[in-house]
């Protein structure tokens, strides 16, 4: 195998490298959803899953499906280490320092949102996320979940009407 393994489609060929570099920033935008807006984590999901992706580049004969294909490969990649997770947090007598007080009602916001969709299930979170944040179609979630469109939409509407019901948001914004 090359570094610059292609996948071909109607006689278009696409090397692994260009297609990480064209879609980088999407596939961090997707993982830091997925991971709570942790880089960290997220930066190491997006390795994971280009490794993942590497190895089976040659097997992939169709572009057009590519960009699902990856983040299949991301959503089941997160799924299986959330899975498999150990606890390294450990109590201790010593409290974090305070957080620096002045900060923009944005930001809040933005916490208030991020705790509440951390409060949602895992297939609840990555499917808002896909849906609303990934700007996907209904179909297009599905194929990345692998699971039908109708479920994407209860799923997703479940989903909304938890967040509507979230006491936090709703005395954040008052």
């Amino acid at each position: 195998m090359t570094v610059e393994n292609q996948v071909s489609s109607g006689g278009h060929h696409l090397a692994f490298g260009d297609y990480v570099r064209m879609r980088r920033g999407a596939l961090l935008r997707t993982a830091m959803s997925l991971t709570g807006y942790n880089r960290a984590d997220a930066e190491d999901l997006v390795q994971a899953t280009l490794v993942k992706t590497y190895l089976a580049w040659e097997k992939i004969a169709d572009s057009a499906a590519l960009d699902t294909y990856v983040r299949r490969i991301m959503v089941n990649t997160h799924i299986s280490g959330w899975r498999r997770r150990r606890v390294d947090e450990y109590p201790t007598d010593e409290l974090p320092e305070e957080p620096v007080e002045g900060q923009t009602s944005d930001c809040e916001l933005h916490e208030l949102v991020q705790r509440a969709l951390d409060r949602l299930p895992q297939r609840m979170r990555a499917a808002v996320m896909l849906r609303y944040y990934d700007d996907m179609s209904e179909s297009e979630v599905a194929a990345a979940l692998g699971i039908s469109v109708g479920t994407v939409k209860s799923t997703v509407a479940r989903a909304v009407a938890k967040l509507r019901a979230d006491a936090e948001l709703l005395a954040g914004r008052n």
